[in-house]
């Protein structure tokens, strides 16, 4: 892992210092460039990990009905085999923010059973 340090404004850092271990995981969502409709549930996990949950809360974490709704649909229509190009590319943004969210949940599992 590489440790980088950066200079920020102290009104930026007051802003960020409540965030800072969450910081690495929003900036690699943030970092995604969502063209879609997925940009909803980023902005969801991003406002999430800005009230500095705790690794219960993580681990407990959920996307909102709403997104979980939408991706349930995208897999339906996935499955049927009838997806826009559009909502492919959706289907792959919300992917990829799984994956992050799943990676997140393992190493906050890992940290609590040591």
């Amino acid at each position: 892992m590489v440790q980088m340090t950066m200079q920020v404004s102290d009104k930026l850092a007051k802003r960020i210092q409540p965030i800072g271990s969450w910081l690495p995981t929003i900036i690699e969502i943030s970092l995604i460039g969502f063209k879609t409709l997925a940009t909803i549930t980023a902005a969801e996990v991003i406002y999430f990990l800005s009230t500095t949950p705790s690794a219960q809360g993580l681990l407990e974490y959920h996307i909102s009905e709403q997104s979980q709704q939408r991706l349930q649909r995208l897999l339906a229509l996935n499955e049927a085999g009838i997806l826009s190009q559009t909502e492919q590319l959706e289907l792959d943004e919300l992917q990829q923010l799984e994956h992050i969210i799943i990676m997140l949940k393992a190493q906050v599992a890992k940290t609590l059973g040591n």
